[in-house]
Parts: C-alpha cells; structure tokens; sequence
C-alpha cells in the first residue's frame, strides 16, 4: 500500500511537475496540521476534562483577553481543575483556595519549577538572565532565593524603613506640589512609578531616583513595562505554536531583542555605579553590595544581576499598579476614607500628618484595606506558571513531570467558598476572617519572596496618603478589576489613566511636617 503511494507521487512529480510544485505548499500544510494535531491528541492529560479548542492553536483565540477571568468562567463547568491547549502545550488550570492549597500547599516541592518560555527565556533573556521569580528550578536558583531571602526577611525589612520613609515622604510631597495644593488634578501614576523605582534602586543599588525628570526614570520604566508584556502567558503565539519561529521577520523576537539591550545598558550602568563607589568606600549599604561582600554567598555575575532584575520587576510590577487601582478607588470611595482617618486618628494626632514610618500594622483598618486591594484587584492575576518535577498524582489522575500549571489567583481571591461576597470590595471582611487565605502573592515554595516589604511599603503609602489628603475624582475611571483593566491581555493588569485630586485635609501642617523630614533626614540623596 505505501509502495503504491510512493509510485503514485513519483509518476505525479514526472508527468505533471508544474501541478506538483503547485500543490506541494497545500500538501506539506495539511501534512504538518495532521502530524501537529496527532501530537496535540497524544499529549493532553487523560481524565481531565477542559474546553475544546481549534487546530493548531487550542484555546489561545479565547483566552487572549482577560485569560484569567475565562479561567474562572470555565470552572464553572469544568471543575476548579482541568486542562486547556495552548498551541501545542497542554497546561492544568487550578481556579480554588481549596485546591490550590492542595497542589501547591501539599505538592510545594514538586510543583517548584518554572517552564521555559522561547520568547521570554530563550530571546529576552539571554544576556542578563531572568529573575528568580520567572527561573526553572535548579541549584543556581536555590542559592538566589536564598540569599533574597536574608534581604527580604523580617528582621532585614525592619532595616530599610529610613528608606520607606524618606521615598513615602516625598511621594507625599509630589502629590501636594503637582496638585497646587488640592487645586489641580494629577495623573498620579509618574509618582507612584518614581516611588516604586526609586525604593528598587536604593535597596537592591544604593541610589535614589530622586526625581522623575530623571531620565533614566522614562528609559526603565518603558524598558520594564515592555518586558512585563513578554512575560504573558498568552501574549508571545511562538511559546506555543513553534511554526511561528522559523518567520525571519518576527515581530516578537525581534523587539524582545531590541528591549533586552536597553535594559543590558542601564543594569550595567547601575552595577558600574555601584562597583566605582565600593571601591572608593563611598557606597551605601544595600543588597547587591551586602551580597557581593558576602563570601558564604558564592553568587556568581549572573546570579546577581538576576537578584537585581528580580528587585526591579516586583517593584514595579506589583507594587506600582496595586497603588494605581487603590487611588483611583479610593478617590471614588469617600465612605473608605472616612473610615481610614476614623482609625488613624485612633492612632495619631491631625499635627502628624505623615505618622510614623516605624509603625508596623499598628492601624488595624488600614492593614485590611491593604490586604483588600490586593485580593480584588489581584494585579498578576494568573501568577508565573509552575512546572512539575517529577510525576504527581491527583484525584487518581496522572500530572506528568514537566507539565505547566497555572494558578489562577484571581479566581482563588473571588472563591465563594471562602467570601460570601467576593466581588464587593469591602476592606472589613479582613477583620471578620484574618486568617483567610490571599493568593496574591502566590502560595508554596515559589510564592513572592518580597511580600513582607511589599505589605510594609503598601502600609505607609496608604497611612500617610490617606492620613495627609482626601483624594477626589478629577476624572472618570472603571475601577472594575475586570472591565476597567487598561490592556486585558497584559500579565500585569493595570488601570486606565486617571487624574485625581490630592487635597490636603490640612496644608500647613503638612507642609510643616515635610520640610521637619527633610531637615531631618535629607533629601536621601
């Protein structure tokens, strides 16, 4: 029979060669569609259930907007774990607090791994390396986390609050002075990058961003949201449909090389900085230098830099669009803000507008308003994939080793197992169940090793914010988690632009405050 075949395509070539030279292109496509879907059948999980999807492609046309709310959708019908088909990868979707604590909590060292993405990991990254948070599981990636964490710690974050206070201080001050005093609305999202950028730089480097006129301040914040793009899981066709590779003129791969060497020239400008000013003992203590003066550490060039992205990413990726929803809200929300200076003043007196950066939590209420921020606005709603290292076993069904596993935190935060109302934003439910699970952060051995500085950063910015200004809605904004997301398919979800009011709830003394910090502590510079 395949003789037959054969004879019959080789008298077809001699006899008709113009008609074959014609037809091959349609016959070599229909013969890789057949082979490609073979392979596609074969590698889905048995026993999961999941969503149909299209040749070629799978689920990827349904998902490339707002993925992780059709996530959530689907587990409706599908149960809190099943399978979709990205391209060619099949990939386990967890959508419970229940069931995320059961893989990722019980199976936290099988689950410890991060796949590898072709753009991200294979284009972007080939330089400088990635960060500890998006880095398959290796010996390598051990000795990085550990010595994040001794950064990162409780202890080591009780070190950095000068720094908190005098950037939480001046991002106060940007909003008096680019507001004209309550009179102007403010885009406020230069501030909050400025904030962000300038914590990152100062712990991880040694040097402030001290303003954003700066123009490193546009060149790594443009760099860095671009580079967040390509870490989307739908975002990059050629992760998942490797045809699309061999295209000479790629689009992605093309710009994923071009921002690679835009961010090589500003780490290696910073890491020069940095070392120049070891040398002449001028340096400050900050994380990199803490590191490198550490000989236990062993941290190769690599391993650094890859500590350093790490640092740059989170800041601006978690902590930047979590504070841009919460003002555009909050300005929304008069109710919240009554409530807010109703506990503070419990606290403090109406002369100390901006607190005390030492203070750890110790204002119930606005601690529960951070933790709600997070939950419903859940910035990086699928959080960085998982990998499995070897075979786990759940529900007597088989996940291989190797397999991608998404944890949709959005979903988790939104489970009606855990809120009885999840989709009303209501900082009190905090208060009612402290012990109530957030998946923000992630859960498991690769969960965000910066949650604790986050949460204190998070903490002052809105102490002193809320405790200094009522802010009011200059323009229209959805702050919807879902419908009011600026780019549905972006990994980060960040707000649309805004502007907003910052009006002193009482300017001379908190110009009068401003002006004691900085007499006290300088400029930080």
């Amino acid at each position: 029979m395949i003789g037959e075949v054969v004879d019959a395509v080789e008298n077809q070539a001699l006899n008709h060669p113009l008609r074959t030279l014609l037809f091959s292109p349609i016959l070599l496509l229909f013969g890789y569609v057949f082979l490609n879907e073979l392979y596609r059948l074969r590698a889905r999980f048995p026993g999961f259930t999941g969503p149909p999807g299209l040749p070629i492609v799978g689920n990827i046309h349904q998902i490339r907007v707002n993925a992780a709310e059709t996530y959530r959708l689907w587990s409706k019908r599908y149960g809190p774990v099943y399978q979709i088909q990205l391209g060619n990868i099949p990939v386990i979707v967890v959508n419970s607090a229940v069931t995320a604590r059961d893989l990722f909590g019980k199976h936290s060292h099988v689950l410890s791994s991060r796949p590898v993405f072709y753009t991200f990991h294979k284009v972007l990254s080939n330089t400088a390396g990635t960060t500890i948070g998006t880095s398959p599981f290796s010996e390598s990636l051990k000795r990085r986390r550990k010595g994040a964490a001794s950064a990162l710690n409780k202890p080591s974050v009780a070190t950095y609050i000068d720094h908190l206070d005098i950037e939480t201080r001046d991002f106060v001050k940007e909003g008096l002075e680019y507001g004209k005093g309550g009179k102007e609305g403010v885009d406020p999202m230069p501030m909050i990058q400025r904030l962000s950028l300038s914590l990152s730089l100062t712990l991880n480097w040694g040097t402030r961003m001290g303003s954003r006129d700066d123009p490193l301040f546009d060149e790594i914040t443009h760099v860095e949201e671009d580079i967040s793009r390509f870490r989307s899981t739908t975002g990059n066709l050629q992760d998942y449909i490797p045809l699309l590779r061999l295209n000479p003129f790629s689009f992605g791969s093309r710009h994923a090389a071009e921002v690679r060497d835009r961010r090589d020239v500003y780490l290696k400008r910073l890491n020069h900085d940095l070392d120049r000013r070891m040398k002449e003992g001028t340096h400050k203590p900050c994380i990199q230098a803490n590191v490198i003066l550490d000989e236990e550490a062993s941290l190769n060039k690599e391993e650094l830099t890859s500590i350093s992205l790490t640092m740059l990413s989170g800041g601006l990726d978690t902590i930047t669009t979590l504070v841009q929803w919460s003002v555009a809200l909050l300005a929304q929300r008069p109710d919240i803000q009554q409530k807010a200076v109703k506990a503070i003043r419990e606290q403090y007196s109406e002369d100390q507008p901006l607190c005390d950066a030492e203070d750890d939590q110790k204002v119930a209420y606005i601690a529960a308003l951070v933790r709600e921020c997070l939950r419903y606005f859940c910035v990086l709603r699928l959080a960085l994939p998982r990998a499995t290292v070897k075979d786990l076993h759940y529900e007597g069904k088989l996940i291989p080793a190797g397999t991608t596993i998404f944890l949709n935190a959005w979903a988790c935060n939104m489970d009606p197992e855990v809120w009885h109302d999840p989709f009303v934003f209501r900082p009190e439910r905090w208060l009612e169940q402290p012990e109530a699970p957030l998946f923000t952060y992630g859960i498991g051995y690769r969960m965000c090793a910066g949650s604790l500085l986050a949460n204190r950063e998070l903490y002052i910015v809105f102490l002193r914010m809320l405790n200094s200004f009522e802010l009011v809605g200059a323009s229209d904004v959805d702050t919807h988690p879902v419908t009011g997301s600026a780019d549905p398919t972006s990994l980060v979800t960040m707000s649309k632009n805004y502007k907003v009011f910052f009006k002193p709830r009482n300017e001379s003394m908190l110009r009068e405050a401003i002006e004691k910090s900085v007499q006290a502590k300088g400029t930080g510079d």
